[in-house]
């Protein structure tokens, strides 16, 4: 099979489970050295988000999603919405991993003319289906979106959208995802990046959300909630979410617990970690640390 015959239909499909989530790890962990290695370009950014957020974008590109990187508006693909734009240097990461965008394009991250701008634009980067960062209207295109592949007859093709803990602090998130039940939009997936941190500081704090998992329920969805950072269970999840989809034409969403700065102790433990600043000779300890720990969990 080539690759475009892989990506042309899903990389779960043909292959046994542990050889998924091993091509998932393999693919996250490379995907965290990109992030590294644009960082260093600017020496700071949302580094900490794309590194606790790099095992869901992973799931979705080498295992979920179905798509075609040398043609990324190719009409029967699955779209993947960033709703949350300042994550966009942990998707130009998986872009990378999924052909889209070159690896050696990455360096530009960030930098005047470059295709990679620090907030996600559809307007700039292949494979960038919605300008993100307005949180909270994400998840009201996504909805439009799984509507309008419906009404086309596109019925094979999903609706994936990626959106973060404090975007549940917006109304238009819930009318939403109450608009999507009504449509039984079972070709509609959304993942919640719950890092627990928001500008403003812990997401407890600004605005109590919990219990998130009930409150989906409520609006008619199949929640599961996991460890963001377990390749294994967000396949399980993932799984179960597009079972459910063909079989009761329901929402779903995976409701992900990830580590701000996951993979690298140093940055694990910054107090200040929605935006980063990294000092200069602490990125080669960044990824010193990234790849022991990667070997050491493969050992």
């Amino acid at each position: 099979m080539t690759m475009l015959q892989q990506t042309r239909t899903r990389g779960k499909e043909g292959r046994p489970r542990e050889q998924r989530i091993a091509a998932v790890r393999e693919s996250a962990y490379r995907a965290r050295h990109h992030v590294l290695d644009m960082g260093e370009v600017q020496g700071q950014g949302y580094v900490g988000q794309a590194l606790g957020a790099a095992d869901i974008l992973a799931t979705v590109y080498a295992d979920q999603l179905r798509f075609d990187p040398a043609d990324p508006e190719w009409d029967e693909r699955d779209r993947f919405l960033l709703s949350t734009g300042h994550y966009a240097i942990g998707a130009y990461a998986a872009f990378a991993e999924a052909g889209i965008v070159p690896v050696d394009e990455l360096p530009t991250y960030a930098s005047d003319d470059s295709r990679l701008p620090m907030s996600g634009m559809a307007s700039y980067t292949p494979g960038m289906e919605i300008s993100g960062g307005s949180l909270g209207h994400g998840l009201t295109v996504a909805v439009g979106m799984a509507l309008g592949l419906r009404h086309r007859g596109l019925r094979e093709q999903r609706v994936f959208n990626f959106l973060s803990d404090g975007e549940l602090d917006e109304g238009s998130t819930w009318e939403a995802a109450m608009g999507a039940w009504h449509h039984r939009l079972g070709n509609l997936t959304a993942m919640v990046d719950m890092n627990a941190l928001q500008a403003d500081g812990p997401t407890a704090d600004v605005l109590r959300i919990e219990p998130v998992e009930d409150k989906w329920r409520a609006f008619g969805w199949h929640a599961v909630r996991v460890d963001g950072n377990d390749v294994a269970a967000l396949i399980d999840a993932f799984d179960e979410c597009s079972a459910v989809a063909a079989a009761e034409g329901r929402p779903q969403v995976v409701i992900c617990d990830t580590r701000i700065g996951r993979g690298v102790p140093l940055l694990e433990t910054r107090e200040k970690a929605h935006f980063m600043r990294i000092e200069e000779h602490e990125w080669q300890i960044c990824r010193e640390q990234l790849t022991a720990g990667h070997e050491e969990e493969n050992r």
